[in-house]
């Protein structure tokens, strides 16, 4: 009798407990540094600890996000495009906490002081225009708005998650000043993405040009 196939790691099928499964874990964290302000544990300075957290985090999921499609070209799983609009919106959500934390914590909404870093920190600017940017990408991620804007519209639209990203890690590379050791890992990671997209690009245009030529 012929050996028996081994089981897969990501079995087919529905998997009704995936989007639910993701949406919990995004949460954990978020939950945990809550949890950690409330009981004083969040470091001698834990505002800016919880700006540090939450804008790693919002980076972290925007890249996961984005690493969906490349991670079903390379290994023809089809789970991680379920996963995307999860992560994204996940990584929104992160990214508003952290805005809203630097905006209403750190500078209590101080609309003056808020100008004058747009102004004069370059980090702050490049986070805040990256956060601008993922805006629409949320309000658009609605079944009823890629119906409502059409397919194309809204893949054009939603390739602006990777400039979102590069601003994101300029933001980390700005931010950090000294040791860039971290955010190059993530822009790395980033360029990956990047690599694998273009390849398949070019697959795609090099088989369109191939069939144009051949006869008939």
């Amino acid at each position: 009798m012929a050996a028996s196939s081994p089981p897969l790691l990501f079995p087919a099928g529905p998997l009704p407990w995936l989007v639910p499964g993701v949406v919990t874990g995004c949460a954990v964290p978020g939950v945990a540094i809550a949890s950690r302000l409330l009981r004083g544990t969040l470091g001698a300075n834990p505002v800016a600890e919880a700006l540090n957290e939450l804008g790693l985090l919002a980076l972290v999921l925007l890249l996961a996000s984005l690493a969906c499609t490349p991670l079903k070209t390379l290994t023809g799983w089809t789970w991680p495009i379920r996963t995307r609009k999860a992560l994204g919106l996940a990584g929104f959500s992160y990214a508003t906490l952290h805005l809203l934390t630097y905006a209403l914590v750190d500078q209590a909404l101080d609309l003056r002081a808020i100008a004058k870093d747009l102004a004069t920190r370059p980090f702050i600017l490049v986070g805040f225009a990256a956060f601008l940017l993922l805006v629409p990408l949320a309000v658009t991620s609605t079944p009823r708005m890629l119906k409502r804007l059409g397919f194309a519209r809204w893949k054009r639209l939603h390739r602006l998650a990777y400039l979102t990203a590069v601003l994101g890690v300029i933001h980390f590379f700005l931010r950090v000043k000294k040791d860039v050791t971290e955010p190059a890992v993530y822009g790395a990671v980033l360029a990956a993405l990047f690599a694998v997209r273009l390849a398949v690009l070019v697959k795609e245009r090099l088989a369109r040009s191939a069939r144009g030529r051949s006869p008939g």
